[in-house]
């Protein structure tokens, strides 16, 4: 196994929190390299205002490497990387309490059609709540997980590195 692996924050958030942290050293394990960009300073102007500084520092990392990327996100992080797809090659999506729209940005959610996706979200979420990606991940026939859990998914990180596993195996397949 091995490739590149981009993984993006959520809002509120850091390159160090939990999951993006527990999902790079499970990739780095795998023998996959990892990054996580700094988003803090693009998510000053609030949600809306942050969509396009976080989607060009995204589509600035994936245009750096010499391979398209998986790319991972949590939240505002799996917001942005669904965009990055539609305007870079990417080797796949795996994608965490992704909201379905950002209130006041031009465009809902969506991803490149054909790249292997894998959508986890949580039934008690109230930031984003689930209907809409769930609504999302049946119009578009997209593996969809949704677990008893809220926005954080912190009651989930085991089988979220379960199915980031699984979601890798299938990629080198």
């Amino acid at each position: 196994m091995g490739g590149q692996i981009i993984l993006s924050h959520g809002s509120d958030s850091g390159p160090d929190a939990t999951k993006v942290s527990v999902l790079a050293a499970f990739a780095e394990s795998l023998g996959w390299k990892t990054q996580r960009p700094d988003y803090r300073a693009d998510d000053a102007p609030g949600y809306a205002g942050s969509v396009d500084p976080r989607l060009q520092r995204l589509v600035a990392a994936i245009d750096a490497l010499d391979a398209p990327p998986v790319l991972v996100g949590s939240s505002m992080g799996a917001f942005v990387s669904g965009l990055a797809s539609l305007q870079r090659p990417v080797a796949g999506l795996f994608l965490l309490a992704t909201p379905s729209e950002i209130p006041g940005y031009r465009q809902a959610f969506d991803v490149a059609e054909g790249v292997p996706s894998v959508l986890y979200h949580g039934w008690r979420d109230d930031v984003c709540p689930p209907g809409g990606v769930v609504a999302f991940a049946g119009r578009r026939r997209l593996p969809l997980i949704v677990v008893d859990d809220d926005h954080r998914l912190g009651d989930s990180v085991d089988r979220i590195v379960e199915q980031f596993g699984l979601f890798l195996t299938g990629l080198a397949a």
